[in-house]
């Protein structure tokens, strides 16, 4: 058996990824990613960066992407837990706009592959929580875009944070003025991306 376990979302791309876990009284250990490993179950990238934030209930990251130096990314969540979103927007795709979403944890060690061509954002559902993602190619300050979070078309079902709605989400002022999905339709975004 393999040291990680693929598992198919509803949009093709996109895999919930399950490490195995090796535990006893002691604690755990488990590998978080292995190039050889991940290529044996068809995950096939070269991860140049990786990053890590820290985030407190209620807090809503994104929906990020990358107009130019798009970026595939490994996600996961090291502290607490996080609704993490992706929503594909390669422009010829049957899914595009469609969004697939799952809960990441320190409990449940999940990780979540996307590839080139989506927005991504997270919401954090514990006190706090830490996240961290590989990414296939570097930052670009320069081209970086977004997706309003809260996009009516894309329709996002993002849940409640024990007593904290959708309205009151902690969010940066640059991520309340992504545009719709609508507006990045009309434009040639990732109209090079294969």
């Amino acid at each position: 058996m393999g040291k990680f376990k693929k598992i198919e979302t509803t949009i093709e791309g996109v895999y919930i990824v399950e490490p195995t876990v090796f535990g006893d009284n002691r604690g755990y250990f488990m590998e978080t990613y292995s190039k050889k490993d991940f290529e044996e179950i068809g995950l096939n990238y070269d991860f140049v960066q990786d990053n890590q934030s820290k985030s407190k209930k209620g807090v809503l990251r994104g929906l990020h992407f990358q107009k130019e130096n798009t970026q595939a990314k490994l996600v996961r969540c090291i502290k607490g837990e996080v609704f993490d979103v992706a929503v594909d927007l390669r422009p010829n795709s049957k899914t595009y706009g469609k969004w697939e979403r799952v809960i990441l944890s320190e409990e449940n060690k999940k990780m979540f592959m996307i590839p080139k061509g989506f927005a991504h954002g997270f919401l954090v559902l514990s006190e706090e929580a830490e996240f961290c993602y590989k990414c296939d190619d570097i930052y670009n300050h320069e081209a970086e875009g977004g997706l309003k979070w809260n996009d009516k078309e894309v329709g996002i079902i993002w849940p409640e944070v024990k007593g904290i709605k959708p309205e009151e989400y902690l969010t940066s002022e640059k991520d309340g003025k992504w545009p719709s999905l609508q507006e990045i339709r009309r434009t040639d975004l990732f109209k090079n991306l294969k």
